[in-house]
């Protein structure tokens, strides 16, 4: 059984940081809507994320995705920034990103990894919870009708994201974890 890494391990930051950077690129791969939503690579990559660095490392990295934003830096979709974007129309789905990273990373604590996917989706409907009650609140709509405008259009893109970013995520893991071995056995 592999020890758990700390979270404050220089390679830990550094994975942390990458990947945060990875979040912010691929959400400039955007597609803007009507309804102010723009269709992103967000959820795959912050899937990615959690899949790849686990609960705890891969909510950070979003943590320091959301605060780079918060600080204006341009990482949010369309190169967007600052607090009035966290507040707006699409600011609940950032927050969402948090569980949605966790959920993903809760893959460590399964033992079925075919329930990673699940633990996946959970953490995605809870971020589309947040995203489309934020926009209720913000664009003055019904609860429903900001699931339908906000929400329903992107289930199922989302889903599948999830599900890629899982079968992405084995190769990078396998890769990062032959690595690592590689350094212990050189330096031996």
């Amino acid at each position: 059984m592999k020890k758990k890494e700390s979270i404050f391990t220089t390679r830990s930051i550094v994975m942390v940081g990458v990947f945060a950077a990875i979040l912010a690129v691929l959400s400039q791969v955007s597609i803007q809507t009507p309804w102010q939503i723009p269709v992103t690579l967000q959820t795959f990559a912050v899937a990615l994320t959690g899949y790849v660095l686990g609960k705890w490392r891969g909510t950070l990295s979003v943590f320091v995705y959301i605060l780079l934003g918060l600080a204006g830096v341009p990482v949010y979709a369309g190169f967007t920034a600052g607090l009035g974007k966290l507040a707006g129309v699409t600011g609940g789905y950032i927050i969402g990103f948090l569980f949605l990273a966790f959920g993903c990373g809760m893959y460590e604590s399964i033992r079925y990894k075919w329930l990673a996917i699940l633990t996946g989706i959970l953490g995605l409907m809870i971020c589309h919870c947040c995203g489309f009650l934020q926009f209720a609140f913000v664009s003055g709509n019904s609860i429903l009708q900001a699931f339908l405008l906000a929400s329903l259009p992107y289930l199922l893109k989302d889903v599948v994201s999830v599900a890629v970013a899982y079968g992405l995520a084995i190769p990078i893991r396998r890769t990062i974890l032959l690595a690592e071995e590689g350094k212990t056995a050189e330096s031996k």
